[in-house]
């Protein structure tokens, strides 16, 4: 079967290879009716263009990387979603990669990306990722990155979050509105910038009520295998908090499981905050109270600054801080008791 190609397409048409491309593009230099007879005659041979070939003539391969800690979390699942609408309507590829939260994966991935072809990279780190400059590099090569959710503050590039310090002292104020006064804040690491964020958000809102922190109470659950048997050992401590504010999702099915194992009530014995996007939370018995994070948009507004970045006629992305706030809703896990 012959191979069709653009230069066959211009024999049987006896036009220029320049005019089928150009005509295949869509471009204003070509009259509507040759756009006709190149569509018309690349339809009937059933024309595939080669998008390699294509690449190498415009040192764009229409494909952007994307790299996530995990897609178990809802969370990310919608991230990758608003990713993938711009750029599928922008005409690009997505390469999804996964770092399993482990650094070295995430500098092996980099160095995979680097010598690939790629137009740009978005990245959300692991929470063990302190070192920059496997990131740095990939601007060395001129690959735009734009941090997304989870950055590296010290880097000078565009980061897309959302109001993590403003939303975390808003669900730890509302437990405060609740009659809460020993409330807990349960995290995945004190690495993540998120995390430091948040934290911050907790202790304003318990200084400005005039209550003392403990450092026993910001529990740092950084291994998923322990997390069930730390929130166990805390839950059934003397101590034993009123209020549990978890700061990624992950954290909610394990709290629940302990609070079950312990016959402590939901919200009666404590009360229970987590950032979730996860649709089950509002059938979970009792539903959960949770910050939402816009995930689906902070997906899009992403995508839509790498892509910006990449059209020659836009000037360079600033590199700022887009900042689009996450929302309380308040469920029944912090309901107080009626008198």
């Amino acid at each position: 079967m012959e191979n069709i190609t653009i230069k066959v397409l211009a024999s049987r048409l006896n036009l220029s290879a320049t005019t089928i491309s150009k005509a295949l593009q869509d471009s204003y230099e070509i009259s509507e009716p040759t756009k006709k007879r190149v569509r018309a005659l690349a339809a009937e041979l059933n024309y595939t263009p080669n998008t390699y070939a294509r690449s190498l003539r415009t040192r764009k391969s229409e494909t952007i990387a994307v790299v996530l800690p995990e897609i178990a979390d809802h969370f990310f699942a919608l991230v990758i979603n608003g990713i993938e609408a711009v750029a599928r309507e922008k005409g690009y590829h997505v390469l999804i990669y996964l770092t399993h939260e482990d650094y070295n994966r995430e500098k092996e991935i980099l160095e995979y990306i680097k010598k690939g072809r790629i137009d740009g990279l978005l990245i959300s780190v692991t929470k063990n990722t302190t070192a920059t400059e496997h990131i740095a590099v990939m601007e060395q090569e001129n690959i735009p990155v734009i941090f997304f959710d989870r950055i590296m503050e010290q880097m000078q590039l565009p980061k897309v979050v959302t109001n993590d310090f403003e939303s975390c002292y808003l669900a730890a104020q509302h437990l405060l509105d609740c009659g809460c006064k020993k409330i807990n804040v349960c995290t995945i690491s004190a690495n993540l910038e998120i995390s430091k964020q948040r934290i911050l958000g907790y202790q304003k809102a318990m200084s400005d009520s005039n209550i003392s922190i403990e450092e026993s109470q910001i529990l740092f659950c950084d291994d998923d295998a322990q997390c069930y048997d730390q929130l166990y050992k805390r839950l059934q401590g003397k101590n034993r908090p009123d209020a549990l504010l978890a700061i990624v999702d992950k954290l909610t099915l394990p709290i629940y499981l302990a609070c079950e194992q312990l016959n402590l009530k939901i919200p009666e014995d404590i009360k229970v905050i987590s950032f979730s996007n996860n649709p089950t939370a509002g059938i979970l018995n009792p539903s959960l109270t949770t910050i939402s994070q816009p995930a689906f948009l902070i997906g899009q507004t992403a995508a839509t600054l790498l892509l910006n970045s990449l059209d020659p006629k836009n000037n360079k992305v600033q590199q700022d801080i887009t900042i689009i706030p996450s929302e309380l809703i308040i469920r029944n896990s912090t309901a107080v008791k009626k008198l």
